[in-house]
C-alpha cells in the first residue's frame, strides 16, 4: 500500500504542445493517502483515463511527477510499481480455470501453495464464485468473466494500489449493488489503496470515501461524497452531480439576491403550493413515476433543471402550471463566473 503523490502533472497526446487546449491534463496537484478509497469522476474526455493510466505507468506524462511513498516512479514501468489494474473489459485467460486465473498472479511471485489455496479460497467466496472454480474460463458469460478480472485484481495483497478503470461497464445491472458492496467490503478489509475511475455518479458516490470531479482536465472539487452534493464548488459540480441535478435559477428570477448570480436548488427541498402562494409559477415539462415518489419537470423562463419530487405514485399533466416555494436557507449561491459564494444554510 502507498500514499499517491502526482506533483504539476500535465499530459499532451501532442509532440509540441502550446496552448491550454492542447492539454488533455492540465496541472494537477493531488495526494491519496495510503489506504484511501479514490473515485475519479467525470464526463468522457475529460482526462480521468489519461490520469489513471499515467499512475499505472502506462503513460510518462508530458510535465511533472508521481510518487509513491516520496519515491518518484514517474518513468517506472508498470511492473516495477506493484500496483494491480482492473480494465473496462475482462483480461483473463480464456484456457485456464477460474482457480488457475486467480492462482496466476500469486504463483508468479513464488508464494507458497498452501498460501496461495488460502487466499484464492478467500477471494472466491467474496465474490461468489466459489462453486465455479473448476470452470474454464472459456465457458463464462462476459459479466463472469469480468468478476474473475476483479478477482485477479484483488486477489494480491502486497499491492502498492489497485486501479479500476470502469470495471463494471459489461457487468449486469442487477449484479452492480451486490459488487460495489463486495468491493467496498473488500477495502475495508484489507486497507488497499483504491483509485476508481467511473462516469457514473452512483458508482462513485457509493464506492469511494473522496470523489475527484473533473472537467476537461481539470480537477473542479476534492472531497467526499456529501461534500459534492451538499457544498459544490460550482455550477458544473452542482449539475453533474445528484440525480435529478441542482437546478438552477438566475437571481433576476427571485426577490432578495444580486444581480448576475445565479441559485441552486435541490429537488427534495421545493415543495408544490396552492396557487398564488409560489415564489414562482412554472409550467409542467414531465411527470415521472419514480416509485414511493414522482419527479416533476419543470420550466421557468429564468431557470434550468428545475424539478420537485412529490411524495406518492400520483403523474400530473403535462402542461399544467403549479406555484412552488422553497427556504432561503436551502439555496446555494453562485457568482457570474458560476463558483459557490454561499449558502444560505
Amino acid at each position: 500500500m502507498a500514499k499517491i503523490t502526482l506533483s504539476k502533472l500535465r499530459h499532451s497526446y501532442y509532440p509540441n504542445p502550446s496552448e491550454p487546449s492542447d492539454y488533455a491534463l492540465k496541472e494537477i496537484d493531488l495526494d491519496w493517502n495510503d489506504g484511501g478509497a479514490y473515485a475519479l469522476l467525470g464526463p468522457s474526455g475529460c482526462g480521468k483515463s489519461t490520469l489513471l493510466n499515467i499512475i499505472s505507468g502506462l503513460l510518462v506524462p508530458s510535465e511533472g511527477s508521481i510518487l509513491f511513498d516520496g519515491e518518484d516512479v514517474t518513468k517506472l514501468a508498470p511492473d516495477k510499481r506493484n500496483i494491480a489494474q482492473v480494465f473496462q473489459f475482462p483480461v483473463i485467460y480464456d484456457t485456464m480455470t477460474v482457480r488457475q486465473n486467480l492462482e496466476f498472479p500469486l504463483k508468479n511471485r513464488g508464494m507458497a501453495p498452501d498460501a496461495v489455496n488460502a487466499r484464492v479460497t478467500e477471494i472466491a467466496q467474496m465474490l461468489g464464485i466459489t462453486e465455479r472454480l473448476d470452470e474454464r474460463a472459456s465457458n463464462l458469460s462476459a459479466d463472469a468473466k469480468q468478476i474473475i478480472s476483479l478477482g485477479r485484481g484483488l486477489v494480491r495483497s502486497d499491492v502498492n494500489a489497485i486501479l479500476f478503470d470502469e470495471p463494471l461497464t459489461v457487468i449486469d445491472p442487477h449484479k452492480k449493488w451486490v459488487l460495489r458492496s463486495k468491493l467496498k467490503e473488500l477495502h475495508k478489509q484489507f486497507g488497499v489503496t483504491m483509485v476508481y475511475v467511473t462516469h457514473d455518479q452512483t458508482e462513485a458516490m457509493s464506492m469511494a470515501d473522496t470523489v475527484v470531479l473533473m472537467k476537461d482536465g481539470h480537477i473542479q472539487q476534492v472531497g467526499p461524497p456529501e461534500d459534492l452534493y451538499n457544498k459544490p464548488n460550482n455550477t458544473f459540480v452542482a449539475e453533474f452531480v445528484g440525480a435529478p441535478p441542482m437546478a438552477l435559477i438566475k437571481s433576476e428570477g427571485v426577490d432578495g439576491f444580486g444581480e448576475g448570480q445565479t441559485l441552486g436548488i435541490r429537488a427534495e427541498n421545493i415543495q408544490i403550493v396552492p396557487k398564488g402562494e409560489g415564489r414562482l409559477t412554472c409550467t409542467i415539462t414531465e411527470s415521472e413515476f419514480l416509485g414511493s415518489e414522482t419527479l416533476i419537470g419543470l420550466d421557468h423562463g429564468h431557470a434550468t433543471g428545475l424539478c420537485v419530487l412529490k411524495s406518492g405514485m400520483d403523474l400530473m399533466p403535462e402542461g399544467d402550471e403549479i406555484d412552488i416555494t422553497f427556504n432561503n436557507n436551502s439555496l446555494h449561491v453562485f457568482d457570474a463566473a458560476g463558483h459557490r459564494t454561499a449558502a444560505q444554510g
